[in-house]
């Protein structure tokens, strides 16, 4: 399992440890990941994913899963997501010409 946030690709940094006689050693920042379970109103589902703690944040300042989803880049999403968008996208749609009918 890679050490990526599934939403918003955020991942793995490396930089240097610097101690007080400069002395450099090189280290890891890793992403704050924790396994969520979030719910799509569109498809009555809820979906597991692997999420950054700021990523969550994101998903509930602009309203759920499927509206973080809408919004979102493709490029940065992980597999799962990025099947889950068009599921998602293809729902909405179906929903739109049955309301328009």
């Amino acid at each position: 399992m890679s050490r990526a946030c599934e939403l918003t690709g955020k991942a793995v940094l490396t930089g240097n440890n610097v101690s007080h006689a400069n002395n450099k050693t090189r280290r890891r920042f890793l992403p704050n990941l924790v396994n969520v379970t979030l719910i799509s109103e569109a498809m009555n589902q809820s979906v597991r994913l692997r999420v950054s703690a700021n990523a969550l944040r994101t998903v509930e300042h602009r309203g759920g899963l499927d509206a973080f989803l809408a919004k979102a880049d493709a490029t940065e999403l992980s597999p799962k997501a990025r099947l889950l968008k068009k599921q998602i996208a293809k729902k909405t749609a179906e929903q739109t010409e049955g309301a328009a009918a």
